[in-house]
């Protein structure tokens, strides 16, 4: 049984999302797993059982966006995970890629905004998934970095637009975390330890680890807190960001 409170993971089939999910249906909140891949979506809500559903959303079309919010009605809790990268130089890159990373990790991410706001119930929460490289550059990935950046600027444009109504923003900025979207990075040489490396901590982050963090923001817990974007990342934000082009260049040499 839920306590009332309705939440909504958007990304929230596997990696930070999925955990996010299973994390506050603990907490009981009544979860609405909604992801691009409406099977995974599916399957997640039902490994989670009643009262818990699934749906399908892509945060690149705004009538789909929507149409998500108008099905739910009023929610408490929104967490906004959808987002991929790419790789290669500015003078290398495809302006179409670039785009594409803009449109699901920035362009998305205000499409889910705008509606999240005409939704959330007063003392409601809506938390986003940044990105340590909203803060730090990294060789190559200038359309992540790029987007990253953006979303934590909209994060604080939020909070100031939506704090009279009683809703908190926040975000949270992950380093390297074990997700299937990381996990081809163990099949180039060196760059996971790269990654440790340059961690203070010497390790990469677990999914269960972030989704603790938005239970806090999501939670009563946090009501004093918003237009924050809280770095969570082992302390990798106090070195450097690891050469990701270089390790698949040299890769690519190799072979």
């Amino acid at each position: 049984m839920s306590n009332g409170r309705v939440a909504v993971v958007i990304g929230g089939a596997s990696g930070i999302g999925w955990a996010s999910a299973n994390a506050l249906a603990a907490d009981d909140c009544r979860v609405v797993v909604a992801d691009l891949n409406g099977d995974g979506a599916r399957d997640r809500a039902a490994e989670l059982g009643e009262p818990h559903t699934a749906a399908q959303v892509d945060v690149t079309d705004e009538a789909s966006v929507r149409q998500l919010f108008e099905d739910i009605g009023p929610l408490d809790v929104v967490v906004s995970c959808a987002g991929f990268g790419s790789l290669g130089l500015i003078t290398d890159l495809a302006v179409d890629e670039f785009r594409g990373v803009v449109d699901v990790c920035l362009t998305g991410a205000f499409i889910v905004a705008k509606y999240a706001g005409q939704k959330l119930r007063e003392g409601g929460s809506l938390v986003s998934i940044s990105s340590l490289n909203g803060r730090q550059p990294a060789v190559g990935m200038s359309a992540y970095c790029a987007a990253k950046a953006g979303l934590s600027m909209l994060t604080e444009v939020a909070a100031l637009e939506w704090g009279p109504r009683g809703i908190r923003v926040n975000a949270v900025a992950p380093g390297f975390v074990e997700t299937p979207l990381t996990a081809g990075s163990s099949l180039i040489p060196g760059l996971v330890e790269d990654y440790a490396e340059n961690t203070a901590i010497g390790r990469a982050g677990k999914p269960e680890e972030i989704a603790d963090a938005v239970v806090f923001l999501a939670s009563p817990k946090s009501a004093w807190l918003t237009g924050e974007v809280l770095d969570l990342n082992g302390g990798a934000h106090l070195k450097k960001y690891p050469d990701v082009l270089g390790h698949v260049m040299k890769l690519a040499e190799a072979r």
